[in-house]
């Protein structure tokens, strides 16, 4: 797939970090001659901050969709965990930027996330020095600087994220995570400079907010922005500071590096074998699933009560509709969850290989070598002794695989040298 292309000129910008170091130049730039030649008071500079942080809220949404590495999901997950192994996309025509599935599961948890942050620091900023403080001036040059952040913003993301193929090396979570950085700075920020000036201003008995934003002299409003500007160079040369010293660098669990995305080597040597479950597996399996998913219960709970209020009020038709769907929507949650890890999924047998292949998109899922497992088991559950099926788990260096569900396993075990343990027997 060819490579997105950008104007010469374009690209000989987006070399360095020039497009990001020219964004945070007019992100700290516009306040600047705000406060200093327009008189911004630090209701005006606040909004603005706030609206800056939805703007780079929204772009780093952006980033996560088109991001070019798959997102890392819990695998137990109930449906999301299966979709999560399934590393297909979709191609932008005539670039190399994909809409990954794995990102498509992550945004509806992201973006609820940073509205909310969005709203807690407008109650911090906004909230509370905007109340009667902005004029109608303030406000219309206080927009335009914001059409100018956006502007400047987009730019970055065009030209560097995607231009000089940054896009390849974050993941959906990674994309997000510098919005929670300048969540931080304003929130910070506002709180330090509110709190302050409150404390000099206010009578013990008045609310927070009675602030008068002009009283928030030119000083330290000042103050803030040079503080703003130091956050927002620290995220742009962070990964500098980190290669300075990295046994100082403070890992706070998100940042970690995404998962390579090599794609699965689906070729086998022949002959080859391909095995899957029966159907009566699939079925009684899915049936089962809800006992390894506890998360499904409290779903069929939750609906059940509102049943039950129904039925308080003798509304019986309504109360068996909500007590049918609290049966059903479990099961078939379950049902879908079994299908994407067991039911869709064929595992084809060769002399060199092992590799399961997902029959819903037409992609491998994982491979295993022949010399690669360290140990081979045959279980038989209490659904394989009423199936006549058997469940075959390969133990892995650092993981474990489970094929269950399967009449004849030999093709599987004949892959590896192992013989494998058969504790049922």
């Amino acid at each position: 797939m060819p490579s997105a292309r950008l104007p010469d000129g374009l690209r000989a910008l987006g070399r360095g970090r020039r497009p990001r170091a020219l964004s945070v130049g007019v992100a700290t730039l516009l306040p600047l001659v705000g406060v200093v030649a327009l008189g911004w008071n630090a209701a005006a500079l606040m909004t603005l901050y706030w609206f800056e942080l939805g703007i780079a809220s929204g772009w780093a949404l952006v980033r996560a969709l088109f991001a070019g590495r798959p997102s890392e999901l819990d695998r137990d997950g109930l449906i999301v965990g299966p979709l999560a192994e399934r590393r297909v996309g979709l191609t932008i025509p005539r670039t190399d930027v994909q809409v990954r599935l794995s990102s498509l599961l992550v945004l509806p948890v992201a973006a609820p996330i940073l509205g909310v942050v969005w709203l807690v620091v407008g109650v911090v900023t906004v909230g509370v020095t905007a109340d009667g403080g902005l004029s109608q001036e303030a406000l219309d040059t206080v927009a335009l600087a914001t059409i100018a952040v956006f502007v400047g913003e987009g730019a970055t993301t065009v030209v560097e994220y995607f231009g000089r193929g940054e896009h390849r090396d974050h993941s959906a979570q990674t994309a997000i995570r510098g919005v929670f950085a300048r969540g931080a700075a304003i929130f910070l920020g506002a709180l330090f400079t509110v709190t302050t000036v409150a404390a000099g201003t206010l009578d013990g008995d008045a609310p927070i907010s009675a602030l008068d934003p002009d009283a928030i002299g030119l000083p330290l409003l000042l103050g803030v922005v040079a503080a703003k500007f130091a956050f927002d160079l620290a995220g742009l040369y962070g990964d500098r500071l980190a290669a300075f010293d990295e046994s100082a660098a403070l890992d706070l669990g998100f940042s970690y590096d995404p998962p390579p995305t090599e794609p699965v080597d689906g070729s086998l040597a022949e002959p080859v074998a391909t095995v899957r479950q029966p159907r009566r597996a699939r079925l009684l399996g899915a049936l089962t699933t809800p006992f390894g998913h506890p998360g499904l219960w409290y779903v069929g709970g939750g609906i059940a009560l509102v049943g039950l209020l129904f039925a308080l009020g003798e509304n019986w038709p309504t109360t068996l509709a909500f007590f049918a769907a609290a049966v059903a929507v479990p099961l078939g949650l379950a049902a879908v969850d079994h299908e994407l890890r067991h039911g869709l999924v064929e595992y084809r047998a060769g002399d060199d290989a092992l590799v399961a292949r997902d029959r819903l998109f037409g992609v491998p899922l994982w491979r295993v070598e022949a010399w690669e497992e360290t140990g081979l088991r045959v279980r038989r559950t209490g659904l394989d002794r009423r199936l006549d099926t058997e469940t075959v788990v390969i133990a892995l260096r650092d993981d474990e695989l489970r094929i269950p569900g399967l009449v004849d396993p030999e093709p599987v075990l004949d892959v590896f040298d192992r013989r494998p343990d058969r504790p049922d027997e």
